[in-house]
């Protein structure tokens, strides 16, 4: 069945595809035998583009073997120099060395041999299960697996760092898969993914880079933009290889930590009911019902302490604040309700707010301005 919706972001397809290729080879790995020929037919490919997020992918189902890493003519001298120094070169500047590496899709261990004569500790994982146990044969410390799902758990695992070659643009569904690698990552671990280039087949009018076995063709904007997506932040995206790959290296996204707002609002909290405490009861009136001033005074439990709230806007005038339930007057207010201190929460304003208030009550009123999360008394 021919997908509609993008893999990544699941938004629509343009309505036309970009492509049609008919009679397309099944894949780059089948090859029919003569006695199969009379029976043997091409495929379609249909080429779409996502109107959400500019991916282009193919609408086809993967193929059979889309789990396994299939590196049919192995790996050139070249590729093995430039592939040594780039692992070495990565592991330097990340610090990665006696760190616990895992290579996502190591095939028959082509790239993996060589992170394994590094300083770390290099881990494989891989489907098929021939490849798995070439890897054995080369002594290498290999499992047979693959991330079915986000919650899949990877022996050896968590890793602090995976390299991750030529096999993302295989996987229908990248987002769990992506998620998967990185519920298997220590926090901070960095990861070296590359792709096919598709900046480079544009520029190059290659025609022919179609094939069932590649369901996506990312330029470095969707390739980041996938990464991204799915938890990791991006510290280079370069072409590499004669400008057939696109190359990022990632680092797993940190959980914003919060864990000290709680100690600031109590804090903010003590420091405001210990400013109202000094006045007679229900006589401090707050001034600015922004969105801040609002959260503040439902988060320090406000709501019976302050006699109302002040301020300029019409159309929240004769209302009252969402949550505390404080009247909510206009500044004409204070010639005529008995006030004995006012707390200015008006954010970018609260200088002005000041300045307007001493201009016409003098000093009248005890004034404090709500700074960050502290509370500055006016003199």
């Amino acid at each position: 069945m021919l997908r509609e919706t993008c893999r990544v972001c699941h938004q629509d397809f343009y309505p036309t595809p970009l492509l049609v290729y008919e009679n397309m080879p099944k894949s780059a790995q089948f090859f029919p035998i003569k006695d199969e020929l009379s029976k043997e037919k091409g495929s379609d490919l249909i080429v779409n583009q996502c109107q959400g997020c500019g991916l282009v992918q193919l609408s086809n189902p993967p193929v059979d073997y889309y789990r396994e890493v299939v590196r049919a003519a192995g790996i050139s001298n070249e590729m093995r120099t430039f592939r040594q120094k780039q692992f070495s070169d990565w592991v330097n500047r990340y610090n990665l060395r006696h760190k616990r590496v895992l290579e996502v899709g190591c095939g028959q261990g082509e790239y993996l041999a060589i992170l394994d004569k590094l300083d770390i500790d290099a881990y494989g994982i891989e489907f098929g299960e021939k490849s798995v146990a070439v890897c054995k044969q080369k002594k290498l410390n290999v499992e047979r697996d693959y991330i079915e799902n986000a919650d899949s758990v990877l022996k050896n695992s968590p890793f602090d760092a995976f390299v991750m070659l030529n096999f993302l643009e295989h996987i229908p569904d990248p987002n769990t898969f992506l998620n998967g690698i990185s519920n298997n990552l220590a926090q901070g671990a960095i990861g070296l993914i590359e792709v096919p280039n598709f900046d480079m087949i544009l520029r190059e009018n290659m025609f022919s880079e179609f094939i069932s076995d590649h369901l996506f063709y990312f330029t470095r904007e969707t390739f980041m933009s996938a990464l991204n997506r799915n938890g990791f932040d991006i510290l280079e995206c370069d072409e590499t290889w004669h400008e057939y790959s696109l190359s990022a290296v990632v680092k797993k996204r940190k959980i914003t930590d919060l864990s000290d707002f709680s100690a600031y609002q109590s804090s903010l909290t003590d420091i405001l009911n210990c400013y109202i405490s000094q006045f007679p009861e229900r006589s401090v009136a707050i001034w600015g019902a922004g969105h801040q001033a609002l959260a503040v005074m439902s988060l320090s439990g406000l709501g019976d302490k302050i006699k109302f709230v002040i301020d300029s806007a019409p159309f929240k005038q004769n209302k009252y604040t969402p949550a505390t339930h404080i009247p909510i007057v206009s500044p004409d207010a204070l010639e005529t309700e008995s006030v004995s201190a006012i707390v200015v929460m008006a954010a970018s304003y609260s200088k002005e707010v000041v300045e307007v208030i001493r201009k016409q009550y003098g000093e009248q009123f005890c004034i404090a301005v709500l700074e960050g999360n502290d509370l500055v008394v006016i003199q």
